[in-house]
């Protein structure tokens, strides 16, 4: 443990830019180094990415490391695990936070092994105990039914974090750090698979990843043509449209727009949910917004459990009501 110091975040880049996950870790683990009284570090990995230590800088880091190497161009496993290795190996540090995306879902479990410690993923909280100095990892468990929170005996301690669920800072740009370059090392032999082609996802509007407010509709929506009423609302309240697994399976939503276990896990500000019975494969997907507004003509629904505000009716009137009220209400 003498050896082990700091906080180390992985800084993910995605079409060239920080994403807002990344901006929340770099929140989360500015947090923790303070709690700690330690150094905050970032990794960025990629080809092309040294422009935007400074930016990481500006949003919490003390120190960033850059490994800048055309064959890394893009995510690829057995690269991008060596070199977070290597960089672990060096940096030595205490705890490392990762966001949960595609990249931490896949290379976080790997790190782990080869250093020889364990990881959590899909946290929705971070702390330091205050008395012990270890991190306290929170994660849903169950389904989504509880909270289940645990430390680790090995270091470095690893966590992914689920989106939304943390704080970025705001940009500061008056925030002086350090800009480490690390040679990447790599042998191109050791690189088992590559990229041979990339189909980028269409989407339409807002990201439901990003969206601070989600309109979402079950199986009692009834059809695709449902569906526009509620893209009325979510682009009135400039939000995004989302379904549970029944309209995405019918094809009425597209299937990146499916919220739940077997779909997207969101964390929007509020969520609205129209005509959704409440099961906990979807529940365990939005049961981090921060309000549930729940409209169903069932009163024994069992989304009412976990709603904050709840209207028993028939979708087709209330949302009507609801979207014209807010209409009044909202400045144009």
């Amino acid at each position: 443990m003498a050896d082990y110091k700091g906080v180390l975040t992985y800084c993910e880049v995605i079409d060239g830019k920080l994403p807002s996950i990344t901006t929340e870790v770099l929140g989360c683990g500015r947090k923790l180094a303070d709690d700690l009284g330690q150094e905050l570090c970032t990794v960025l990995v990629g080809s092309d990415v040294a422009g935007m230590a400074q930016e990481a800088i500006t949003l919490g880091a003390d120190k960033v490391y850059v490994v800048d190497d055309p064959q890394l161009k893009d995510y690829q496993t057995d690269a991008y695990t060596a070199v977070m290795e290597n960089i672990a190996k060096q940096v030595m540090p205490e705890i490392i936070v990762f966001g949960q995306t595609s990249v931490g879902r896949d290379l976080v479990p790997m790190l782990a092994f080869r250093l020889e410690t364990m990881a959590t993923l899909d946290c929705v909280g971070l702390a330091i105990d205050s008395e012990t100095k270890k991190l306290l990892q929170t994660k849903p468990v169950y389904g989504g039914n509880a909270q289940a929170t645990y430390t680790c005996d090995t270091y470095p301690q690893i966590a992914t974090v689920r989106d939304k669920t943390m704080a970025a800072l705001d940009p500061d740009s008056s925030r002086q750090g350090e800009v480490i370059t690390i040679d990447a090392g790599l042998d191109p032999s050791a690189i088992r698979a590559k990229l041979v082609k990339r189909i980028k996802e269409e989407e339409e509007g807002v990201r439901l990843e990003e969206a601070s407010v989600i309109v979402t509709g079950g199986r009692g929506i009834g059809g695709a043509e449902g569906f526009t009423k509620l893209q009325d609302l979510a682009a009135l309240l400039k939000g995004a449209v989302g379904g549970s697994r029944p309209p995405c399976d019918n094809g009425w939503l597209p299937p990146n727009r499916q919220v739940g276990i077997t779909g997207k896990i969101v964390s929007p500000d509020v969520y609205i949910a129209v005509g959704l019975s409440g099961s906990i494969q979807h529940l365990s997907g939005c049961g981090q917004a921060k309000k549930i507004i729940a409209i169903n003509k069932d009163p024994e629904a069992n989304i009412f459990k976990y709603a904050d505000f709840g209207v028993v009716g028939d979708w087709k009137k209330v949302l009507p009501a609801f979207t014209d009220k807010l209409k009044e209400l909202l400045p144009e």
